[in-house]
């Protein structure tokens, strides 16, 4: 069938080596466009694209950025900026730990490293170095991509689902969970510049982990208004609370749109801090939506960002009825797209709608 990200698709899979066979093919798919398109269209484009032109400013502002890479900054976001400042780039190759591990001398020396790689290979290779990154005050950002079943064509072994359970507990150590391009852009240069303040003070910033998806979304959701630690509202309603991040916060916009034809106002919030949680404002928001909480994630259920959110609230004294959607102690597999895999596991938008109604009805 006709999709528009079929040959993008196999130019990243043969890495610009794509044979004319596939190329012809994908063209005759990509003509065979439907003739009439429902809806408006919505411009879409890669979350790394707002990593890129952030890191650009911040360089061109004067903050000390280099980009400690190993082999993938094409596909994680950061190749622009190399372009930009080939003197600031210093690529290892295959090599996670020793990319982390270099990066901290970087830091410690007064430099805002910024390593990137697939989550998958950073969260088990570049474990290790990312706690002595903590442990040796040397933090660093991380521009970790192609998180959960973001990676579909390249199976189990490639998608990291268990990205924010490995890293959560790393003293000093901030986990951001980007869902959108102009998220991407505005927290990266927050986190740059936390880092700068922090040396201007004589303190030592947290290592900062920005994790993102690979296929395209909505380059917005209608609001810039992100909060450093704060969590996103993008829809207000009183009868649900939905908390979803990353990947899962379009589906969960999706889903509330088909709540609402049903007669059901639904709040939507996008939980960009997976680790750092306001309790506070999430009290104020449990309460005005029942006290039911439904969280949607492209990450295991054990340890993941439903938990980790659950179990502040109950410490700070909330008591609510909750649901959490998530990969429920499986791997993944090869697929096409990520879409056919979150339909598989339970977490796309019908499961959300499903599973909201469920909770409000009970």
């Amino acid at each position: 069938p006709y999709d528009p990200n079929l040959l993008p698709f196999l130019q990243e899979i043969y890495q610009g080596q794509l044979p004319i066979e596939f190329e012809q093919w994908a063209k005759e798919i990509i003509a065979s466009k439907p003739s009439a398109e429902k809806g408006p269209a919505i411009a879409k484009e890669k979350v790394q694209k707002g990593i890129a032109k952030a890191l650009i400013e911040c360089a061109e502002e004067g903050h000390p950025v280099v980009s400690i890479t190993a082999d993938l900054a094409g596909s994680t976001g950061v190749a622009d900026f190399q372009k930009k400042f080939p003197k600031r780039t210093f690529d290892l190759g295959v090599a996670e730990s020793n990319m982390i591990s270099s990066a901290i001398a970087f830091s410690i020396n007064g430099f805002i490293p910024v390593v990137d790689t697939f989550a998958q290979f950073a969260i088990t290779k570049g474990n290790l170095p990312l706690i002595m990154a903590a442990l040796s005050q040397g933090p660093v950002i991380g521009v970790l991509s192609h998180t959960g079943f973001q990676d579909a064509a390249d199976g189990a072994s490639h998608q990291a689902t268990t990205y924010f359970s490995a890293l959560s507990a790393i003293p000093f150590t901030q986990l951001i969970s980007l869902s959108c391009s102009s998220e991407a852009h505005i927290l990266m240069k927050k986190g740059v510049q936390y880092f700068s303040e922090c040396r201007k003070l004589g303190k030592v910033p947290d290592s900062l982990i920005y994790f993102l998806g690979r296929e395209d979304y909505p380059a917005d959701f209608n609001s810039k208004n992100y909060e450093w630690g704060k969590p996103q509202v993008l829809a207000e309603g009183n009868e649900l609370l939905i908390v979803a991040t990353g990947p899962t916060v379009e589906m969960a916009l999706a889903a509330k749109d088909q709540l609402l034809i049903q007669g059901k106002k639904v709040t939507v919030i996008n939980h960009a801090f997976v680790n750092r949680c306001d309790q506070k404002e999430f009290a104020l928001l449990l309460e005005k939506n029942k006290f039911r909480l439904l969280t949607v994630e492209d990450h295991q259920i054990q340890g993941g960002m439903g938990q980790m959110l659950a179990h502040a609230m109950l410490s700070a004294g909330v008591h609510f009825k909750a649901q959490t959607l998530g990969i429920d102690n499986r791997f993944g597999q090869s697929s096409y797209s990520a879409k056919q895999l979150y339909q598989k596991h339970g977490i796309d938008t019908d499961a959300i709608v499903k599973h909201s109604l469920k909770m409000m009805l009970a």
